[in-house]
């Protein structure tokens, strides 16, 4: 497979097999990543896989404090900021895709509550990865973890994997940071959610589209 195969390949999955990744492929696929570029090479990115049991208590401790009725308390701000226009459009029509393909109509409030918390079971993943950077870190560094995080999702697609990129899993990061032994001084950035493909799950079907390029590329000469 090569990189444009693996970029088109690519999507965001939410429906995985219950299968658990070999701890060598793990191990290989991360180690690739890790080739990732960086200003002035800082790496700023860590990763913490957690899988098995340690995943199952993870996912538990995580509902009991949304079932306890605490507010998230993410330690950078969350989500997409100040969206307005083409782009406030785009994160309409991608909520709309996402919950028509499930069948949930706009006014299904309860359903897409129980939508949205399957973010916090890692959607079925047997493998959640929570990436974090130091807190004194700022905007440029945050880039050098997404293109960390793209490289490692296009390493994923190339061993015949699955993964979703989850900013949900930035919002309870108290019971992440004891089970998943977050450095000190870290703040999560965002999980990533990974494993085999339900190739039959229906939540994988949601496919988003993309701008045509003359809206998002320019090209002067």
């Amino acid at each position: 497979m090569n990189v444009s195969d693996a970029i088109a390949a690519r999507r965001s999955i939410r429906g995985f097999k219950p299968d658990a990744i070999a701890p060598e492929l793990l191990e290989k696929i991360f180690a690739t990543a890790s080739l990732a570029p960086s200003n002035c090479n800082t790496q700023p990115w860590h990763t913490v896989v957690v899988s098995g049991q340690a995943r199952k208590d993870l996912q538990a401790a995580i509902f009991a404090e949304i079932n306890a009725g605490k507010m998230p308390t993410p330690e950078f701000t969350p989500g997409d900021q100040n969206l307005a226009g083409a782009y406030k459009d785009r994160q309409y029509q991608c909520a709309f895709t996402y919950y028509g393909t499930m069948g949930i109509e706009r006014h299904e409030k309860d359903k897409r509550h129980a939508l949205m918390l399957k973010n916090f079971e890692f959607f079925d993943a047997p493998h959640v990865a929570f990436i974090s950077m130091p807190k004194t870190m700022g905007a440029v560094n945050a880039v050098d973890i997404g293109i960390y995080l793209q490289t490692l999702m296009l390493v994923l697609v190339e061993h015949g994997l699955a993964s979703c990129a989850q900013g949900a899993l930035a919002l309870y990061p108290d019971e992440v940071q004891k089970i998943a032994n977050i450095p000190e001084g870290n703040a999560i950035l965002c999980g990533l959610s990974f494993g085999y493909e339900d190739v039959g799950a229906r939540i994988n079907d949601a496919i988003m589209d993309r701008a045509p390029l003359a809206e998002t590329v320019q090209f002067i000469s």
